[in-house]
């Protein structure tokens, strides 16, 4: 399965995939500063292969946003990081999020919100709730990472193998989606309010709790 980063640059992804290939099982290839990582991990007693994908460039212009475009059609799943101690990070992953949804509208693709450099807690300015509530309003998983500590590293790559399993289960079962699956309210209006939430900082944060209540289990739907 290939599994595509994206996010900001700094923000640790190829701390974090360099982790997830380690340094004996590393298979890098290199063609004009792309990189492809590949891994077989044991999860849940049965084998899965993942290629990792760190080429998100989104700092590109002509043809090389062309290639970024690909990047969001190539993915079975993909991982969207920002960091913690940097809330700009925070906000491009929302957007991030967004632009996926436009590429891929019709797919039931696993994403996964990864806020990263957790160690760096004088520095926060992204807090677990807000990360937490974002993934909430933009139907995916988060989980909070550490690459300098190696913290939570493996939890997310198995738990894309799992996100990837429970979809490809749920398609094999239930091959037309029921009635009441259809999103109840459009991406850019969520994707509003949740932003003016954000600003915000008084309004009600009963609702979010509720709603992110599962978004950090990777191992359901």
């Amino acid at each position: 399965y290939r599994v595509v980063l994206l996010g900001d640059p700094g923000v640790g992804k190829s701390s974090l995939v360099n982790l997830f290939a380690g340094v004996q099982e590393r298979d890098l290839l290199e063609q004009h500063g792309e990189a492809a990582y590949e891994r077989t991990l044991t999860v849940d007693g049965e084998e899965t292969t993942l290629l990792v994908l760190d080429i998100w460039e989104p700092e590109q212009r002509g043809e090389e946003s062309q290639r970024c475009s690909q990047c969001l059609q190539v993915g079975n799943a993909y991982v969207i990081v920002y960091s913690v101690t940097d809330r700009g990070s925070f906000e491009s992953a929302s957007e991030l999020r967004i632009q996926l949804r436009r590429a891929r509208q019709a797919e039931d693709i696993p994403i996964i919100l990864v806020g990263n450099k957790t160690d760096l807690v004088r520095r926060r300015e992204v807090s677990v709730e807000e990360g937490r509530a974002c993934a909430a309003v933009f139907d995916c998983k988060f989980i909070e990472t550490s690459a300098a500590l190696q913290h939570n590293v493996d939890e997310l790559f198995e738990g894309v193998v799992r996100q990837i399993r429970l979809r490809r289960g749920g398609k094999e079962s239930h091959p037309h989606p029921a009635p009441g699956q259809k999103h109840k309210e459009s991406l850019s209006r969520r994707a509003r309010h949740f932003l003016d939430r954000l600003v915000a900082r008084n309004s009600s944060k009963g609702a979010l709790k509720v709603r992110s209540k599962s978004c950090h289990d990777l191992s359901v739907l």
